[in-house]
Order: structure tokens, then sequence, then C-alpha cells
């Protein structure tokens, strides 16, 4: 096998893949009483909810357990300093941990990581959480709805990769750029660096972000030199800013490459002009394509009382039209049974997964949207594990069978809800936004 810089070799048995949200939060709990020397967790946002703050006492409890025990959260800066979207001001989730670290003697630290001066303009996407020399890979973040601690859930994707020179490299990724650098403050400290400070930190950051990667150490390569049956190359990525972004060269790379089918799953279908051109060009060359998107129901925007409807709201909206205009302009591709897509949807629950399976034999693990705000403004991160013996397909097969039995398959584009079929309010401010071109601005920021 040819080696890629910085991959890694593993096997079918150092990876586990789980299905549910319930199992999601089963094994992140296991994982962190398990934890005997480090857990490096990273997610858009804590939340204080039951759930989240089920994970930070659990977290707590691990480390006074083992006074050792390296314990380094990272949070985007701003979503943790504010409250859901449409709260009151307040100190947001920091509140929960500023009363946590007074409550407990044990410290663990909660580093507010601000890639850009505002939300708007890009936050922190990055995915995967290390226990020892585990990475638990998902897209979801940490509250009662991606771990359905009531009756709704959010549904994503959940794969646990055994290998220890892949859990130094995030380590040692996430220690040398956002804790050796002193540019991502502790959330969970009362002193916060004055506004004029953050902004040279934010201004520092961004600098160091456009020229980072992981590094995989020669020493843990030159372990890959041992004959494994059925070896899995796996390669992480970062994704930064519009130009030289690795994780979007390997996105793209992936599907160009592509000769017979390709699987993408997507919550928001808002493709990046150039990956919408690479999908077509896929099209046109006979690859069989199918797209795994939400439904507008299925999009945490969604408000399904007309009467409680805010601007916010019209998010979903947006992606369903851009969704109709696509398979309308390529309904002949579906005609031709080259192009498939299918709609997620089940009862009052959410949709947030992402990632490409290409000829059953590359799977691509990431937290990106594959949207232009993915594209160009957050920081993002993803694993391309190449199987070419396509062992993996058994474990992944329930992860599939579990996302398309809540699927329903689009053969006409006129199946899809048109502006008109809209309740009121959004059809009125749907219309606004077209005529003042708000649309080209929305584009580029969902």
């Amino acid at each position: 096998m040819t080696f890629v810089k910085n991959s890694l070799v593993i096997q079918n048995t150092d990876i586990e893949v789980f299905t549910a949200p319930t199992q999601y939060k089963q094994q992140l709990l296991s994982l962190i009483a398990g934890a005997s020397q480090r857990i490096y967790i990273t997610a858009l946002y804590l939340q204080d909810d039951e759930a989240g703050r089920e994970i930070l006492h659990a977290l707590y409890q691990a480390k006074a357990k083992t006074l050792s025990l390296e314990v380094n959260i990272f949070v985007d800066y701003h979503r943790g300093q504010r409250g859901l979207i449409g709260e009151k001001d307040s100190l947001g989730n920091r509140a929960l941990y500023l009363a946590l670290a007074e409550k407990y003697p044990q410290q663990v630290a909660i580093y507010g990581v601000a890639v850009k001066r505002k939300e708007l303009f890009g936050v922190l996407h990055l995915k995967g959480m290390v226990f020892d020399d585990s990475l638990f890979y998902t897209g979801a973040s940490i509250n009662d709805i991606y771990m359905q601690q009531g009756s709704r859930y959010r549904l994503d994707r959940y794969y646990q990769i055994n290998n220890a020179s892949l859990a130094n490299s995030f380590c040692q990724y996430l220690r040398k750029t956002f804790i050796d650098s002193g540019l991502a403050p502790l959330l969970n400290k009362t002193y916060l660096p004055s506004q004029s400070q953050q902004k040279r930190n934010t201004i520092a950051l961004k600098s160091k972000l456009k020229k980072s990667a992981y590094q995989v150490s020669s020493m843990d390569i030159s372990k890959c030199s041992a004959v494994i049956e059925q070896p899995i190359t796996i390669t992480a990525f970062i994704g930064y800013g519009r130009r030289k972004n690795q994780l979007n060269r390997a996105i793209r790379k992936t599907i160009r490459n592509t000769q017979q089918q390709l699987l993408m799953f997507t919550p928001y279908f808002n493709l990046p002009p150039v990956l919408a051109k690479d999908v077509v060009n896929a099209l046109k060359r006979g690859v069989k394509i199918t797209l795994v998107v939400g439904d507008k129901a299925a999009n945490d925007f969604f408000i399904k009382d007309e009467d409680a409807f805010s601007t916010i709201g019209i998010v979903p909206y947006i992606y369903e039209v851009l969704l109709k205009r696509f398979v309308k302009r390529y309904q002949n591709f579906i005609d031709q049974g080259l192009l498939t897509v299918h709609l997620w949807q089940h009862d009052d629950n959410s949709f947030h997964l992402k990632g490409i399976i290409s000829d059953e034999r590359y799977h691509f693990l990431t937290g990106s949207n594959f949207n232009p705000r993915a594209w160009t403004l957050d920081l993002e991160n993803g694993l391309l594990l190449d199987d070419p013996s396509k062992s993996l397909l058994d474990k992944v097969a329930p992860e599939l069978m579990a996302i398309m039995q809540h699927t329903k398959q689009v053969h006409h584009y006129d199946e899809l809800d048109s502006v008109s079929d809209y309740p009121e309010k959004p059809q009125k401010l749907l219309r606004k936004i077209r005529l003042t071109q708000i649309d080209r601005i929305l584009k580029r920021f969902l």
C-alpha cells in the first residue's frame, strides 16, 4: 500500500460504529469513566442543560478519581458565552462552567476558541474527542437533543477509532494551536481578556490556523510497516479559509476520483459552486450519486408553530428552495437513474449528518456541512478512510440502514414544496428577500 503523507494504517477491528444518539451518550460516559491518562473534547458547544451538566459532572468525577488525568475541553468562544438563539442576554453556558469550577476542587480546563471576531463570520467546528488512545469522532455537540435526553433527538454519525498515533496527532494539534499558544482563554476562569486583547488574540490565531495541520511522527508511521490483513489507511485534514484549504481539496478529490457510486450526507443543501460542479461532472461521466438531505422539517431552525415564526425560521425554507432548484435543473439525471435524492424526516427530530462514501472504498467523516460557510469561514476537520478491501461495509451497513429507514425518495422536483406552498409568514419573508437580493449574501453564510 502507498502511504499518504501523515497517514496511518489501521485495521477493521480498530473501528466501532454507533448508530443512535442514546448510544453516543452511553459511549461518551463510558469513555470518560474509563479514561486514565487524558481526555480532550472538542465540540461547537457544551450546553448548560441536563445532558451537558451530566457530562461535565462526569468529567470532574473522572478527574477526582484520577488526579493525574488531563482534561481539556475546547468549545467555540462566542457560543460558550451566549444562550440559545432567542434567549435573553446572559453568560450562556459559561455560567455553568464557572459554577462547577467553584464547586469542584479539581481542575478541568474549558478553552474558548475564537476563530473569528464574530460568530457570524466563523466558528470552531472541529470534531473529535480523545480518551487515552481512542478517538471518538462525531459531528454532534453536547446537549439534550444530540444525546436524546428526552423524546427528541438530532441524528449524527458516531465513530470510535482505537489508535494511539491518531489520538496523539489530535491532542498535539489542540495543545500546540490553542493551549501552548495562549490564544484560547479559559472560559471557566473569572478573568477573560479585554476586548482589545481578544481582538489581538483572534488575529494571531487566524494567522496560525492558516498554516496548521495534523502531524504524525515518523516513528508512528514506521509502526505501520507491520503486515496488517485488510489494512485501512486513515488521513486527518484541517480546513480553514478559502485558500489552501486541505480539507476542501481532499473532499473535492474524493468526488472527482469516484468511478461508480457516491453517497453524500448533508443536513443543509447549499453546495459551494465548485463542489456542485464536481458533483455534476461526476453525474456526466456516469457515476451514480445518492444525496441524503434533511427535510426542512428536520432542520434545527425549523419552527413548526407559525404563530411563533421568527426571521431565523426562514433558513430551512431557503435550503429547500436551493434543493428544488438543483433537482429541477438536473431532473434528467434522476430520470436516467444516475441521481437519487432522499429526504430524511422522523417525527419532530432533526438531521445533522455529514460525510461521503465513494465507491464503497473511501469513507469521509467530517463535520463540514458542504456549504459556503464550512468551505470558507469555519474551522473544520475530517478523516478520510481508504478501505481497499471494503471490510468496513459490514460495520457501516447498520448505520446506513438506521439512516435510510426515515427517508423518502424524491422522484421529481414537483414533489418538493414551492414557495406558494409555504405558510404565509415564510412566503412573505422569502419574497422580500428575493426582492432585495439578500439571498446572495445569505447563501454565503448558510
